[in-house]
């Protein structure tokens, strides 16, 4: 359920083109189904972190109604991020014949408070009409109730 409470913040984020791109080109080359994958970044983006790099997971649930990250692939990363000093900037996954807002499914496997959640739909009626482009949106999700970050792609 989208809040009526205070946003959690940011508002906003800037995400690199090329990120955008990688997240795009992976969710296509999963489809049919989910793909899934973490952004990576200077620190968490409600406290002025930035988005340094794109890492596409395996989806251990290998299907077009759900994601889950690989177990070895979460591992990995989270000891990568603990040494370079860096943290799960973002969460993201694709819907591929859904709009890019969190299911209820996502909502409640939504583990980490501190992190953007991205989605990216493959749902032709979703894509930018002028552009063709698959819908790229961000979204936090803190104790069940989720709230939209509105993306600039930079650069």
């Amino acid at each position: 359920m989208v809040s009526s409470a205070v946003h959690p913040g940011p508002s906003s984020v800037r995400l690199p083109v090329a990120i955008v791109h990688e997240l795009i080109a992976h969710a296509r080359a999963e489809y049919p189904n989910e793909a899934c994958g973490l952004i990576l970044g200077s620190a968490p983006a409600a406290d002025g972190g930035q988005p340094l790099r794109f890492v596409p997971t395996r989806n251990a649930a290998a299907s077009p109604h759900r994601y889950e990250i690989d177990s070895a692939d979460l591992l990995r990363l989270t000891l990568e991020t603990d040494e370079r000093d860096e943290v799960f900037w973002a969460i993201v996954h694709s819907h591929v014949r859904s709009p890019a807002r969190p299911s209820p499914t996502d909502i409640g496997l939504a583990f980490y408070p501190d992190a953007l959640y991205v989605l990216v739909s493959l749902a032709e009626e979703e894509a930018d009409p002028t552009t063709g482009r698959p819908s790229v949106r961000a979204w936090r999700i803190v104790d069940g109730e989720f709230h939209e970050v509105a993306i600039a792609v930079a650069g």
